[in-house]
């Protein structure tokens, strides 16, 4: 789903009843009465489930890193990022090979993490809580040749699949990133099935995939149990309501989401060795770049997905690996993009999302359409972008555990988020409005983003 796949360069380059005595009694009270005012505060999971790791696997509002990010670049340009980042931790993701990371293994038992250490380690300089996702594999996993210098980095090549003689192997490299990095403890396991795809029978083949997540699952929680894992990151497409080729009941008036994919999750729901939580990405809009019923409603799309999703898994904590509402060579202006933003974020909200990385749009120079910052390898780089101000501020507003209040609001074509003291704003159209939010007046610019204090 990455507008920007792996820029597959080099330089960037997954029983007995006890007895129950009066201070047991006294703890279940006190207990009792903890969760009560936690709820009552807020700060209970959203959705009332969730394992014991449902906390820690709550990261809220971030983004990944991709082929070029603030860790290279001009020095005064990458320290005036890592001031940004510092500014608030917001959780960062990055790949174990490809998008920004060289062949950590070239050859068997041969490791390189040069870049991955920087990548790591920049993270870490930011105060940021690090994620890694385990993909992609070396090229003699995947039938090619051995050999830092034989890598091959063309997409089609990155983006294939380990094969099942090598499973073990990637289940092995993972095992030792975690111990290279013992404060990393979030692990996403493959990035969108990329290579699983059967196309002689027309269907993913999750069994396959679901075999490489048991194995990396168990291989790195053996090196900590407080590893936490999850999967399977799959792309929840969807196709018009008048396409009926792959129609599912998950649907609505922005389409239908592909059976496909459902039946993918099932599988490796049904069959999966434990999760700490899942993973998913997707877009608002069509497999055709369709925003239906337009780009504001079919946000939509991602709360039913993530209703969904939590669902089947039994209240995992939810993850959204990747997010888009803009589909390619869109030619919206950046107030509109912040503006579809925004209210795609309140849709992930909605949806129970736990936790949700924004993919770091990327550019070298010039213009950088929907970017975090401006380009650290400008000597003037690293510069705040509205963007980042945008996900910086939901984060801070409306973090994991948020609950959402009732607000008034007129006209209806504003679309709202509230909690207890934040509401978000946006004004879907392209001209001024005169409106009415929780009470008060305001009048907002087209496709502006407000944000107001109860």
């Amino acid at each position: 789903m990455e507008r920007h796949p792996a820029t597959a360069s080099r330089q960037g380059g997954p029983a007995r009843t006890p007895r129950v005595r009066t201070s047991v009694l006294l703890a279940v009270v006190f207990l009792a009465g903890l969760a009560l005012l936690l709820t009552m505060c807020g700060q209970t999971n959203r959705t009332g489930r969730g394992g014991p790791g449902a906390a820690a696997s709550a990261l809220g509002w971030g983004f990944t890193h991709t082929q070029y990010s603030a860790d290279t670049g001009a020095d005064d340009a990458v320290a005036r990022a890592r001031d940004l980042l510092s500014g608030q931790s917001l959780p960062q993701n990055q790949a174990l090979m490809g998008w920004g990371a060289g062949n950590p293994e070239p050859s068997p038992g041969t490791y390189d993490f040069s870049d991955l250490d920087r990548r790591v380690a920049f993270i870490r300089s930011t105060g940021a809580t690090p994620v890694i996702t385990l993909c992609c594999a070396p090229d003699w996993m995947k039938g090619g040749p051995a050999g830092a210098s034989r890598t091959d980095w063309s997409v089609r090549a990155l983006e294939s699949a380990p094969l099942p003689t090598h499973y073990k192997d990637f289940a092995a490299l993972a095992a030792r990133v975690a111990q290279r990095y013992p404060d990393v403890r979030h692990f996403i396991v493959w990035n969108e099935l990329k290579g699983f795809y059967d196309d002689a029978a027309g269907r993913w083949n999750y069994e396959g995939y679901t075999q490489l997540y048991n194995q990396v699952y168990k291989a790195v929680k053996k090196v900590s149990k407080a590893d936490l894992v999850g999967g399977p990151y799959l792309v929840m497409d969807s196709y018009a309501p008048k396409d009926q080729s792959y129609a599912s009941g998950l649907s609505g008036p922005w389409g239908s989401v592909d059976q496909r994919v459902l039946d993918a999750f099932t599988y490796w729901n049904d069959h999966k060795a434990g999760a700490d939580f899942v993973v998913v990405d997707g877009a608002s809009f069509t497999r055709d770049a369709q925003l239906l019923p337009d780009a504001f409603s079919a946000t939509d799309k991602l709360t039913a997905v993530g209703d969904w999703v939590r669902e089947e898994s039994g209240g995992l904590p939810l993850w959204w690996a990747e997010y888009y509402v803009e589909p390619d060579q869109s030619g919206w202006s950046e107030q509109r993009r912040v503006a579809t933003q925004a209210v795609g974020m309140m849709a992930l909200a909605r949806g129970g999302t736990s936790t949700a990385f924004y993919w770091s749009p990327e550019e070298q120079s010039g213009r950088c359409p929907g970017c975090l910052w401006t380009p650290t390898q400008l000597g003037d780089g690293g510069r705040e972008l509205a963007m980042y101000a945008l996900v910086a501020k939901f984060a801070g507003a409306f973090g994991p555990g948020t609950r959402f209040t009732p607000v008034s609001v007129d006209p209806p074509t504003l679309r709202v988020l509230a909690s207890g003291k934040d509401v978000l704003v946006v004004n879907t159209l392209d001209r001024a409005v005169d409106a009415t939010v929780d009470g008060r007046p305001l009048s907002l610019a087209g496709y502006e983003v407000r944000w107001l204090t109860r």
